[in-house]
């Protein structure tokens, strides 16, 4: 799962937001799909010059991901390494592209989760937000705060009249 923190989660919010307020949404192309609306976010491209990227190569977005290569030299893998960089994973990509991470699906609630679709503006609105939560969440947990009693401290008691 994406590394829990703030660069990665606001890039979720920022791409929920981003569909959820009418932005350009089509599944079947690889710069307004699902993987395609967060390459837009975290890379600042455009949804045609992405999609002209992946266009170098053969397959949608989960055969890219397959046939990814950092040293390849093609557009489409400098996309892939700008979003895998922020903390995304390959596994990331491709269960973005499907709706498909068992662990966000699990947050999801169960009447919504079983009529979820990848090719829905809504349902991805809702899978961006739920990742978001979950990662914000895991991010929290791992806050430590120091203890605030010290030895020397000693608590100052005001009277009330």
């Amino acid at each position: 799962m994406a590394q829990p923190t703030l660069p990665v989660i606001q890039a979720l919010r920022d791409t929920a937001q981003r569909l959820a307020t009418q932005a350009p949404y089509q599944w079947g192309h690889m710069g307004s799909c699902n993987c395609g609306h967060l390459a837009q976010t975290v890379t600042r491209l455009t949804k045609a010059e992405i999609h002209a990227r992946a266009m170098q190569r053969y397959g949608d977005w989960e055969r890219q991901i397959i046939d990814y290569c950092p040293t390849s030299g093609l557009p489409i893998d400098q996309t892939i390494d700008e979003m895998l960089a922020l903390g995304f994973t390959r596994h990331d990509l491709t269960h973005l592209e499907r709706l498909s991470d068992a662990r966000i699906r699990r947050e999801i609630p169960f009447e919504r989760r079983n009529a979820l679709r990848h090719n829905q503006r809504d349902d991805v609105v809702l899978y961006l937000r739920t990742w978001a939560d979950l990662l914000e969440r895991d991010l929290l947990a791992g806050i430590r705060l120091p203890c605030l009693e010290s030895p020397s401290f000693s608590p100052v008691l005001v009277a009330v009249r």
